[in-house]
């Protein structure tokens, strides 16, 4: 149970947190898929990957005041329409590489709205005592959906080096369409009347800016974009690291499936673990690990080592995004919430455009280790940028 959700609320919203990253850790490898399907360069992929969070770049800060005015399930409900949409588009007209650009494009702003929204109901309704829990479990729901989408993949490619990537864009419309119908489970009332009330308390805490403005926020905004960045290239090179060392799409499915389930056990007994080692004594362990676990993939090795690896890598890049949200939701102004998790997600969304691309131009020439081996570089430096900053208290 999430603060005053309700059993119907809540499990629908965890419903739908589960299944909009299912459907999206369905669909990104897919197009991947196919863009190998299409024999495009290597550098294409990194604008593939880029492409996911160019609209919702622009979209994230009007999104934050769209669901502080109009509420969280209508949100949730435009994305879900959005997202469905997308599906059928791929399934109808992905055949070429601008296509899967666009529909990866319009993937990420359905996406964008529906997490907004969700994310929108916990930090209104949870109590502050129990953020990190809240998040931790909103979080899991995500990580289940990431889960479920490779695990898919695997179902759906068989023992093929590359899958049949029509029927993995069927499925997805299939899916999208139970997301869009279970955004109705949520209360239509909730956290409304908590919205009205921290409106009017709001005024004297400050703008959502500002709190921007106070030292340690944007280095630690920084570091949430990095790690979001990091899963995004997972999801997108481990596919094309696949097919270089030869594995089938079943295997590089349950890798990923692999990372997803133990980013779940991180954010499952994130609560406990915040209040016994602290967020940032937390943070900076997870982002060890996650540097530790992308220069061992890197490297060849034996297929059960690389499970062992994702493994590792789910539980460091797990911890990263539920931690940075509970505390920007603490620390923001009641009235204004939405929009100060859209302002953390517009920042992710740079990242999610400048890293793909910067890294995949610079590893071009190395394949896809290479890539994993950059991402380790760039996971590392986040740990001296958070020097000085505070998550605690």
């Amino acid at each position: 149970m999430i603060g005053e959700l309700g059993r119907r609320s809540a499990a629908a919203l965890l419903t739908h947190s589960a299944l909009i990253q299912a459907v999206t850790f369905l669909v990104r490898p897919a197009a991947t898929y196919r863009a190998l399907e299409l024999d495009v360069p290597g550098f294409a992929l990194g604008l593939l990957a880029a492409s996911y969070a160019v609209f919702p770049l622009l979209l994230a800060v009007p999104t934050g005041g769209l669901v502080d005015r109009l509420g969280e399930r209508r949100l949730m409900a435009i994305g879900s329409a959005v997202v469905l949409a997308c599906s059928v588009f791929l399934l109808l007209w992905g055949s070429s590489i601008v296509a899967l650009v666009i529909g990866t494009a319009f993937l990420g702003a359905g996406q964008l709205a529906c997490v907004v929204g969700q994310q929108a109901v916990v930090a209104n309704n949870a109590a502050s005592s129990r953020m990190d829990s809240a998040f931790g479990y909103l979080t899991f729901a995500a990580s289940l959906g990431q889960a479920l989408g490779p695990l898919a993949i695997s179902l759906v490619g068989g023992a093929s080096v590359r899958p049949d990537t029509q029927a993995i864009f069927f499925l997805s419309a299939c899916m999208s369409l139970v997301l869009f119908v279970t955004t109705f489970g949520v209360s239509a009332k909730v956290s409304g009347g908590k919205r009205k009330a921290a409106a009017g308390d709001s005024g004297g805490q400050g703008g959502v800016v500002s709190l921007l403005r106070t030292p340690g926020v944007a280095r630690a905004l920084a570091t949430s974009a990095t790690v979001l960045a990091v899963v995004d290239l997972t999801m997108v090179y481990l596919p094309a690291l696949g097919s270089e060392r030869g594995l089938t799409a079943a295997t590089v499915g349950l890798l990923l499936t692999t990372r997803a389930v133990f980013s779940m056990v991180s954010r499952l007994l994130l609560g406990q673990m915040a209040r016994k080692l602290g967020r940032m004594r937390l943070l900076v362990f997870s982002l060890a690990l996650s540097t530790a676990a992308l220069s061992a993939a890197a490297l060849p090795m034996p297929v059960w080592l690389l499970f062992v690896v994702m493994a590792v890598l789910g539980l460091g890049l797990g911890i990263g995004q539920p931690l940075t949200m509970s505390w920007l939701s603490a620390q923001a102004p009641a009235g204004q919430r939405g929009r100060a998790l859209a302002l953390r997600l517009a920042g992710n969304r740079v990242g999610q455009v400048v890293l793909p691309s910067a890294i995949g131009v610079a590893a071009a020439g190395l394949g896809a280790g290479g890539v994993f081996l950059a991402s380790a570089v760039v996971v590392g430096g986040t740990l001296l940028l958070l020097r000085g900053v505070r998550l605690d208290g």
